[in-house]
Parts: structure tokens; sequence; C-alpha cells
């Protein structure tokens, strides 16, 4: 059982935590409370293992909220706050993203060219600044299990749209997976656990392990 060498992280094809970043926008109260394109406390859950997993395999994270500063809005749900700590929020009044300078000076003064993006709404705060992104030489990605709509419809037109025009869909667990790719790289392996976990409680290792007990 040997591992190929190592693919330089910079120029994978695939994602790696060195080629990539992820972009978190606008989960906040309000925006929460009105998806309807999936259950809230999973898409919370989901969001949040995403942003762990980027903690965990040091990803460079950009996050950003809008109209906190003006009042208008609340800061972002304290289950992401948890884990991103006191990392800088880039507040904005645009409703897309990329047409805030600082949040786009953040973005590019990283480097990285595949953007994870997630955001709420699908088909508004994800998609203006995937599309805008997209034209820009940036290649998106989209955990569609960690970004939500106004409804079903909504949503899946906005991954369309994104998807027509370049984009690449993926999920938290493939996420998980694409950043560990190999189990020798012990150091990161504890923090991959969490993927096992459900938001509904359910952990299929620990039911394992209760089995064969």
């Amino acid at each position: 059982m040997t591992s190929e060498t190592i693919r330089n992280p910079l120029t994978d094809h695939l994602i790696t935590p060195e080629n990539s970043a992820l972009l978190i926008i606008d989960y906040q109260p309000v925006q929460v409370s009105s998806i309807r394109s999936m259950d809230r406390d999973e898409l919370v859950f989901n969001i949040t293992g995403v942003a762990k997993a980027a903690v965990n395999y040091g990803v460079p994270v950009i996050h950003s909220t809008v109209n906190v500063a003006n009042g208008l809005n609340k800061p972002p749900i304290q289950q992401l706050q948890d884990v991103l700590g006191d990392l800088k929020v880039y507040d904005r009044t645009t409703v897309n993203a990329w047409e805030d300078v600082e949040f786009k000076q953040a973005v590019k003064a990283l480097g990285r060219r595949k953007l994870i993006i997630t955001a709420l709404w699908t088909e508004v705060c994800l998609a203006f600044p995937a599309l805008d992104a997209l034209r820009e030489g940036y290649e998106v990605y989209v955990p569609v299990d960690a970004v939500g709509g106004t409804s079903v419809a909504a949503h899946e037109a906005g991954l369309r749209r994104i998807e027509q025009a370049g984009g690449n869909m993926t999920s938290r667990v493939q996420l998980y997976c694409e950043f560990q790719r190999d189990w020798a790289r012990k150091a990161t392996v504890p923090g991959f656990m969490d993927v096992f976990e459900s938001f509904d409680g359910f952990n299929p290792e620990k039911a394992a392990a209760i089995a064969s007990a």
C-alpha cells in the first residue's frame, strides 16, 4: 500500500488546501430564516461543516455580510462565528459581493484561482459573484448542500445558471474528501472525522461500533 508522490498542490486539477479559498457570504439570521429549498437546521449544519473543513485544512476564508454596519441586518449566525472566531468580516451594502471593493480586493490578494463559494440566497448572493468570478477567469465550486434559496425552484435555477457559465457543483462531504485525499496525512484526520456527523445526530461510525460490540 504505497501512496503516489503527492502531486503539486498548487497546480493540481483537483481542489487542495493550497490552491483554493472559501468565500462565505450572508449567513445571517434573516437570510437563514427565509430559506425554503432545504431544511434550515441541515443548511446551518452543512455550512458550519464546510467552515470547519476550511479551518482544519488551513484553507483561507473570506467572510462577508450585508447591511450590518448600517443597522439594517444582524451579524452572522453564531454557529459560524464559533468556528471562524475573530476572522475579519467584510460588511457591504452591495447585493453582489463582487461589486464591493474591499471584498474583491481581499479575494484577489489571496492569489487562489479555485474559489469555493457559499452564500444565501443561491439565486442572488451566490449566483452574482460566482458569475463575475467565472468571467474573470476563476474556477468556481459550489457546495450545493451548504447553500439555499427562497424556493426549491429558485435554488435550482441559480445552480443551473452558475453551472451553465462553467461553475462546478460539489458537496460538504466531497470537499472534506478532496482536501484530505490520503489517510497517511494524519495531522488532518481528526478534523476529517467531523464529516461523519449529521445534522440529526446520526453518526454512522459510532453506530457501526455499537453494532459490532
